[in-house]
């Protein structure tokens, strides 16, 4: 067969994209061949495939509503703290099961993605898919912060802390912003595994004209108390600083070549494993959440509280996906298209309830596809952008994990500072783009966001209660950004694509030939 040798510089930055555009389209094509002809013993199939599909969220509301049952059931007994934590255990099983899947998962993950980066993929139009990304994922993590500080779910009906979950100390808010600096550069990549840099401070009494010399006795009125910061530590895992390290030794290993092909190998073997193993965990997951929530039920001294709290959370994250969807990106597509962005978006409605009955971005790949293309979309950047949205840009999911984490925080009444904010939000950023691959990624996501905040990971049986339609409305919320972020970057690319269509053409005709 005849080898193409197109123009590196009239393709440099769409080299990549044509491969990805020959797989893609071959996914479009069986989606409208198998559409095309359906008989009554495929509709069978079919409904005994959606069936088997959501087999797991069946099987989890069922244990949630047992998990109810049984707490309900058991509050009479006025069990002690000591039997409410053997009632627990198989939860606690569960909790211990995914922390311990959680570092491998962050970093395999993460170094993979961004060892697959291409050189060539980064050109403009890459460079502006990527900044879209980072751009409306974070604009969607602080929407959901704001919105979680406003109306605080979690404090919707309290008037006393529902546990002790112990106090917490107040940081300056210079002193937070510089942890949060060192932390992101771990000066020990082992210890950033099990711990993470914390200012603490130290009182110091001083008395007359010499501040270090500290005193205990002499008048009051001369005496003067300073605080004094203290590097420390405090127990959990750095994910902040395995993160960063991960991203940059991705990128390093990305641009290798061939060199760094045995590396790279290894570390997708890897990701593949652990994701072969959190998908048998998962399964285990439907124990934990029946004893988690039945505990969390028995120890709740109002029998309505933690219904009108999960309520509260639920219309949070709701009204946040409401506000992205209807509101942030419908402005970033007016803003930068001058077009009006409902009409662009009453063209999706397929697409959006596909995403919505299936809980998958990927899985709704082939119907958004043929949407956007009835949308007059480009097939270049469109058969780039989306099967990458689909796995890196995750909207809902950063906005939902934002919103969890303060409502556990609430919860449990624990504030946080504005260096604790900015961490959150940098973190859910990080790991909601790095969740798509994971099965049922919101538990396990959920639980990478609270264990790296430093918040109690059993309060996630509250979170599962709602998840089951959190997930597909989130799901929704992401395939509309990645939608709404082909349409942007062909805007912006206008004038790459047209200085490439002729070179496109002749590359498509030769390879009919061939």
């Amino acid at each position: 067969m005849k080898e193409m040798q197109p123009s590196s510089n009239d393709l440099s930055e769409l080299d990549s994209v044509v491969v990805t555009e020959a797989q893609v389209t071959q996914i479009y094509h069986d989606y409208k061949k198998t559409s095309g002809h359906v008989s009554s013993s495929q509709n069978g199939s079919n409904i005994m495939a959606f069936l088997k599909r959501n087999a797991f969220v069946v099987l989890t509301m069922t244990a949630i509503a047992l998990g109810i049952g049984l707490g309900f059931a058991l509050r009479p007994i006025n069990m002690s703290a000591t039997d409410i934590k053997y009632l627990t255990f198989p939860g606690e099983l569960l909790i211990r099961i995914l922390q311990m899947v959680m570092l491998p998962l962050i970093i395999s993950s993460v170094i993979t993605g961004m060892s697959s980066v291409d050189r060539k993929t980064c050109g403009r139009i890459g460079l502006r898919a990527f900044t879209y990304y980072m751009v409306t994922t974070l604009i969607a993590a602080f929407t959901g912060i704001a919105l979680a500080v406003t109306i605080q779910p979690g404090n919707s009906t309290r008037t006393t802390p529902v546990s002790s979950g112990g106090k917490v100390k107040g940081v300056r808010n210079l002193d937070a912003f510089l942890d949060l600096i060192r932390n992101m550069i771990p000066s020990n990549l082992v210890e950033a595994c099990f711990r993470r840099f914390k200012t603490v401070y130290s009182r110091s009494v001083t008395t007359g004209n010499h501040p270090g010399d500290i005193s205990f006795t002499g008048a009051s009125e001369n005496r003067t108390f300073i605080d004094d910061t203290v590097p420390g530590t405090s127990d959990g895992v750095n994910t902040l600083g395995l993160l960063v390290f991960s991203v940059a030794f991705g990128l390093i290993l990305g641009g290798m070549g061939p060199q760094g092909k045995p590396l790279r190998d290894f570390f997708d073997c890897l990701n593949e494993a652990i994701l072969h193993l959190v998908n048998i965990v998962i399964w285990y997951s439907l124990v934990g959440i029946l004893f988690l929530l039945a505990g969390q039920i028995v120890k709740m001294t109002d029998t309505g509280e933690i219904g009108r709290e999960v309520a509260m959370y639920a219309l949070t994250v709701i009204t946040g996906l409401l506000i992205h969807s209807l509101f942030t990106l419908p402005l970033i597509y007016f803003v930068v298209t001058r077009k009006n962005p409902f009409r662009f978006m009453s063209g999706l409605l397929q697409a959006l309830t596909t995403a919505f009955g299936t809980s998958s971005s990927s899985a709704t790949l082939p119907v958004t596809l043929r949407c956007m293309e009835e949308n007059h979309m480009d097939k270049q950047v469109m058969c780039f952008m989306l099967p990458t949205g689909a796995t890196m840009n995750m909207d809902g999911a950063a906005l939902y994990e934002a919103v969890a984490a303060l409502f556990i925080a609430e919860v449990n009444n624990i504030d946080f500072n504005l260096g604790q904010i900015i961490v959150l939000s940098l973190i859910v950023t990080a790991v909601s783009c790095g969740s798509a691959g994971i099965p049922q990624a919101g538990t396990v996501s959920m639980v990478i966001v609270l264990s790296s905040t430093g918040l109690p990971t059993e309060d996630i049986s509250l979170l599962l209660i709602v998840d089951w339609i959190l997930d597909r409305l989130r799901t929704a919320t992401n395939v509309l950004g990645d939608c709404i972020g082909v349409a942007v970057v062909q805007h912006l690319s206008r004038h790459e694509l047209q200085s490439s269509r002729p070179v496109e053409q002749h590359l498509v005709e030769e390879s009919l030939q061939l």
